[in-house]
């Protein structure tokens, strides 16, 4: 006997996922209204607050350039290739900044068309801007110094800015790591710090390790914030939440003051000035890996871009021929 295989969908009958859809594609919802059903679902996730706050840091830029709410119907695919001339040739905005932006509006564009509150794919009709690999700058040693040498250490705030660079480049973390360490989770006898899962940017708790100096440097530091009473390890002078955004000033700040003025003074330069460092004295890659917080070993790469004076450095320690003739 033939066995019958039928289709699980007879042809023309909807399934209950294209009729709810069409319903949506019915609704008279604005960008705004749209947005913040997005930022709702978003929420859902679980993602670290950085996160949350690009997206809304992102539609505000979007906001700005439309100078109005508007309807769903008039959400289009010309409007965003529009919004993308205007932050190249207008604003002036590197290519890089603008696919930050574009990335975001993607992911809510993407959202809204599968939730029917838009017709058509906007999101597949605009990609990010193809640019050449980015050069990651690091520090040279002689820069860190001239850094360090613009804090005034004898004043609370100066030694706090102190310690907080030492930390940075000793652990490598991200700026939002950093300013969300816990007094609690500092180990100075075993000399680490803990990484909360929700405020890594893998949600994943890491534990990055501080050398000696780092960790005499916080056992000052600690007893002197003491009496501030914060959970936090890093705060103002007058016991507050550290900002992002004030703290990056101030490095720019320290940065202009110091003469540095061919790269980025910058909290991820940091982090990069570190991997550098921390592979050229002969660290390995895979325990960077793992400091880093990167489940890929690409982006390790990245961070370690080597210049030619640096390779020669390196070749002249570690040249093949010294396993064969010896240091002569």
């Amino acid at each position: 006997m033939q066995t019958v295989v039928r289709k699980t969908q007879r042809k023309g009958v909807r399934s209950n996922k294209n009729i709810s859809r069409l319903k949506n594609l019915e609704q008279k919802m604005t960008l705004f209204e749209m947005f913040e059903r997005f930022m709702n679902y978003k929420q859902t996730e679980g993602l670290a607050k950085p996160t949350i706050q690009g997206y809304y840091e992102h539609f505000h830029y979007l906001n700005d350039y439309l100078g109005r709410d508007i309807p769903n119907e008039e959400v289009t695919v010309e409007l965003f290739r529009e919004y993308i001339g205007y932050m190249l040739h207008e604003q002036g905005l590197k290519p890089t900044t603008v696919n930050v932006r574009i990335r975001t509006n993607r992911a809510f564009l993407r959202y809204s068309f599968q939730e029917g509150w838009i017709q058509i794919p906007i999101h597949e009709k605009f990609k990010p801007i193809k640019t050449p690999e980015d050069e990651i700058q690091a520090f040279t040693p002689a820069e860190v110094k001239a850094l360090l040498n613009q804090i005034d250490d004898s004043r609370f705030v100066g030694f706090r800015d102190k310690v907080m660079i030492y930390v940075l480049l000793d652990t490598m973390v991200r700026i939002s790591e950093l300013l969300n360490m816990k007094r609690a989770n500092i180990d100075l006898k075993g000399g680490y710090i803990k990484l909360e899962p929700h405020e890594t940017k893998t949600k994943r708790t890491r534990s990055v390790p501080i050398s000696t100096k780092t960790i005499k440097l916080l056992e000052e530091y600690m007893r002197e914030s003491e009496d501030f009473r914060s959970e936090f390890l890093f705060v103002t002078y007058d016991g507050r939440d550290i900002l992002s955004n004030t703290w990056r000033r101030r490095l720019t700040e320290l940065g202009e003051t110091a003469g540095i003025d061919n790269k980025r003074v910058s909290p991820h330069t940091f982090r990069h000035t570190g991997a550098l460092f921390y592979i050229m004295n002969g660290g390995d890659p895979f325990s960077l890996q793992k400091i880093l917080g990167h489940s890929d070993m690409s982006m390790v790469r990245k961070y370690i871009q080597m210049t030619d004076s640096d390779v020669k450095r390196q070749h002249n320690v570690y040249s093949p021929l010294k396993s064969i003739f010896g240091r002569r």
